[in-house]
C-alpha cells in the first residue's frame, strides 16, 4: 500500500489449523529485568522460532497467529504478532513478553515442543511508494511487527524509532538510514519515551510523508494525533483481546470512523485516520439414583441424525449463536457442512454496535463476554449473509434478539419472508440493557413475546432461555404453552470481572455473560430439571430441548443427550479447539458403535 491509499487492500493468507515444532526459544529480556506495561508488571522477552507444519502458511509482514501449548493449562490462544520468517526453513519468529499464564507457557517450551498454531491471521503492512521518506516506530513489545515490516524495505529506505521502557530488543536486522533508540530510564539510547525522538518538529525536519506504529495505545493516540496535525498519513497495528481469531465473536472490534471493525481479520494494520480513541473513563470502585441402558455390540453403522421440529439434522452438533458468526468464517479451518447445524451470530431489527469498553476477560476454565449483540441487523443480514449462510448443508438457525416486543415481531415478520428454516428466539442475552434477558426472566413476559411472535411466522420456533431466571421451568412452561417447537438452553450466566491492581471493573456495563467449560456441570442440571419436567408431560404436549453450555468433548455431549437433550450447542470451546465440534461428532460416533447404539433415541433421556 502507499501512504496515498484508503486502506490497507492486501490478500489474506489461507488460515488454517496446525501445529508448529519449536526450533529454539530463547529469553533475549530477563525476568528479573521488570518492564512496566499498562501498569502491570510483566516478566522478560523471549525469541520464539516455530518450524510450521506443511498446511500452514508463512504470514506477510504485520500478520500474526494465535499460538498455544500441548497441552496447555489456558482455554484461548494468544495472538502474536509475526516478528520475522524463513522461507526456505518454513519457520516463523515471534517476540514474546511473557505477561501472564498463556505467554507464559509460550515462554516456557522446549525444543522439539508442538504448539497449537491458527493462521496467519489479518491484514499486513503494504509497502511504501519508492519516492516516499517513511518513519516507522516501535514501542516496547510492539517493535516486532513493525522490525518484521522493516527488514522487508530496502536498506537506508526508512528511519526507525524504537522507544522501550528500558534495554532494547528486536532491532539487530534493522538496516535503517536512522535508528533512533529512546528508553524511559536512559539504559540505551536518548533519556525519554517518544515525544523526545518524534514530534512535530521531527516530521518537518524529515520530510516524512508517511508513518508505520506499533505499541501501546498511549504512543498510538500520540501518533495519531500528531500525524494528522501535520497532515501525513499513518498506519497503526492495533492490539485487542480475541478469543477466536477469526471473525466470528466480535470481541476484539476497533472503534473506527466506519463502524466496528474487527482486529483480527480487519486488522490489525489500521488507517490511522479512521481510529477512534476511546477516552479513558474512571470506573466506578466495587462494593463489593439412575442406571445407564446400554444395548449388545454390533457392527451397525449407527445414525446420529434428529428430528426437531419437523426439520431433519444430520446429526446433533450446531454451532452456537455468538460463537461461530455465518459459518463461512470457519470454512478454511475445518468442514464446516459436517455440523449438524449452525446458527447465526445474534441479530436484532435494526443495526447495533455493541458494548464498550472491554468485551472479554477470560477466566478459570472460561470467557466472560460482553459483546452486547453487535451485529449489522436483520435487513442487511438477509441482503449480505443469508444466501451463503443457506448455501451450506448444516441446518441455518437464524438466532433472533431484540430490545422489545415490537422489534421481535418485525424482526420475526422479516425472517419469515426468507428461505431460514428456523428462528432461535433469543429472550436470554444477559449483555444489553434493553430487552435481551429480560423477557426470559419471569413466565409472564416470557409468554408475551413468544406468542406475539408464534403469531407472525409460521417458522419452527425455538427459545433460547436463561439460567438467571428464578424459575426455569416455569419460563420454558410459559413458553411452550405460547406455541414454542422447541427449546434451548442455557444461555451464559451473569458474571462479573473486577482488575484488582486497579481496584475497578472490567466491564463497562458491570456484569457480563460467563460461558465455556466453567458452566457445564450447571448447565447440564438445568437441562435434566427441564427434560424430567417434559418427561412428566402427555407425549403430545412435550417439546424438544437442545442443550448446551460449556460443553467442549463427546463426553460432555452425550451426557446431554443422557438427560435428554434432542441436540447439543457448542459455543466458547471452538475458540479454544477450532477442531472441537468435529471431534465431539466423531466421539458420538465411535461411543455409539462402542456401546451399540444404532441411534440417539437408544440413550436419549436414560438418565
Amino acid at each position: 500500500m502507499s501512504c496515498n491509499d484508503e486502506q490497507n487492500n492486501c490478500a489474506k493468507n489461507h488460515v488454517v489449523f496446525g501445529s508448529g515444532k519449536v526450533v529454539s526459544c530463547k529469553c533475549i529480556v530477563p525476568d528479573s529485568v521488570k518492564h512496566i506495561i499498562e501498569n502491570q508488571s510483566s516478566g522478560g522477552v523471549y525469541h520464539l522460532v516455530l518450524k510450521m507444519d506443511k498446511n500452514v502458511s508463512l504470514p506477510k509482514s504485520g500478520q500474526f497467529y494465535m499460538l498455544r501449548n500441548k497441552p496447555s493449562k489456558v482455554l484461548l490462544s494468544r495472538a502474536i504478532s509475526v516478528y520475522d520468517f524463513d522461507e526456505n526453513e518454513h519457520t516463523v519468529d515471534f517476540l514474546i513478553l511473557k505477561k501472564g499464564n498463556g505467554t507464559a507457557e509460550l515462554c516456557s517450551v522446549e525444543k522439539g515442543a508442538q504448539i497449537e498454531v491458527l493462521g496467519p491471521q489479518g491484514n499486513c503492512f503494504d509497502k511504501p511508494l519508492s519516492n516516499e521518506k517513511v518513519a516507522i516506530i516501535g514501542g516496547g513489545i510492539g517493535v516486532a511487527p513493525v522490525a518484521g515490516f522493516a527488514i522487508t524495505l530496502p536498506s537506508f529506505s526508512y528511519d526507525f524509532y524504537a522507544c522501550f521502557k528500558t534495554g532494547s530488543y528486536g532491532l539487530e536486522k534493522i538496516n535503517a538510514n536512522k535508528l533512533i533508540i529512546s528508553t524511559d530510564d536512559g539504559s540505551v539510547g536518548i533519556k525519554g519515551m517518544l515525544p523526545i525522538v518524534f514530534n512535530e518538529k521531527t516530521i518537518i525536519e524529515n520530510g516524512y510523508s508517511c508513518v508505520y506504529a506499533c505499541g501501546p495505545e498511549p504512543m498510538l493516540k500520540y501518533v495519531q494525533k500528531l500525524c494528522s496535525k501535520t497532515g501525513i498519513k499513518c498506519f497503526l497495528s492495533m492490539e485487542a483481546r480475541m478469543a477466536c481469531g477469526m471473525g466470528a465473536c466480535l470481541g476484539c472490534t476497533i472503534a473506527t470512523t466506519e463502524g466496528n471493525k474487527r482486529c483480527c481479520v480487519d486488522g490489525p494494520v489500521f488507517s490511522g485516520e479512521k481510529i477512534i480513541f476511546a477516552e479513558k473513563k474512571i470506573l466506578p470502585k466495587s462494593s463489593i439414583n439412575v442406571v445407564q441402558k446400554t444395548l449388545p455390540v454390533n457392527n451397525v453403522e449407527p445414525s446420529l441424525s434428529v428430528t426437531i421440529a419437523g426439520v431433519k439434522f444430520e446429526n446433533p452438533v450446531i454451532a452456537a449463536s455468538g460463537t461461530f458468526g455465518y459459518g463461512h468464517e470457519y470454512e478454511t479451518v475445518f468442514d464446516i457442512n459436517a455440523l449438524g447445524g449452525i446458527c447465526s451470530k445474534g441479530l436484532t431489527l435494526e443495526k447495533r454496535e455493541g458494548n464498550t469498553g472491554i468485551r472479554l476477560q477470560e477466566t478459570a476454565s472460561g470467557v466472560i463476554n460482553s459483546i452486547g449483540l453487535e451485529n449489522p441487523g436483520i435487513e442487511s443480514f438477509i441482503q449480505n449473509q443469508q444466501r451463503r449462510m443457506l448455501e451450506l448443508k448444516p441446518v441455518t438457525i437464524v438466532n433472533l434478539s431484540g430490545s422489545s416486543i415490537e422489534t421481535y415481531v418485525k424482526g420475526a415478520e422479516l425472517l419469515e419472508k426468507t428461505s431460514v428454516p428456523m428462528i432461535e428466539l433469543n429472550i436470554s442475552c444477559p449483555n444489553v440493557k434493553a430487552g435481551g434477558m429480560a423477557f426470559g426472566l419471569q413466565p409472564e413476559a416470557a409468554f408475551e413475546v413468544t406468542e406475539a411472535v408464534r403469531n407472525v411466522t409460521t417458522k419452527p420456533l425455538i427459545v433460547k432461555l436463561s439460567p438467571n431466571a428464578p424459575d426455569l421451568i416455569a419460563v420454558a412452561d410459559s413458553v411452550r404453552k405460547a406455541g414454542a417447537d422447541a427449546l434451548s438452553l442455557v444461555n451464559t450466566f451473569q458474571a462479573m470481572a473486577i482488575d484488582v491492581e486497579k481496584g475497578s471493573l472490567i466491564f463497562d456495563n458491570i456484569k457480563a455473560g460467563l460461558a465455556g467449560p466453567a458452566i457445564k456441570p450447571m448447565a447440564l442440571r438445568m437441562v435434566y430439571d427441564v427434560c424430567q419436567y417434559m418427561k412428566n408431560l402427555n407425549e403430545k404436549e412435550r417439546i424438544p430441548v437442545i442443550g448446551l453450555g460449556g460443553i467442549s468433548s463427546w463426553q460432555d455431549a452425550v451426557e446431554f443427550i443422557m438427560v435428554g437433550a434432542s441436540a447439543i450447542q457448542v459455543g466458547t470451546s471452538t475458540f479454544a479447539n477450532p477442531h472441537c465440534m468435529i471431534q465431539i461428532i466423531e466421539g458420538i460416533t465411535d461411543f455409539m458403535k462402542r456401546k451399540g447404539y444404532k441411534s440417539l433415541e437408544d440413550f436419549r433421556g436414560i438418565i
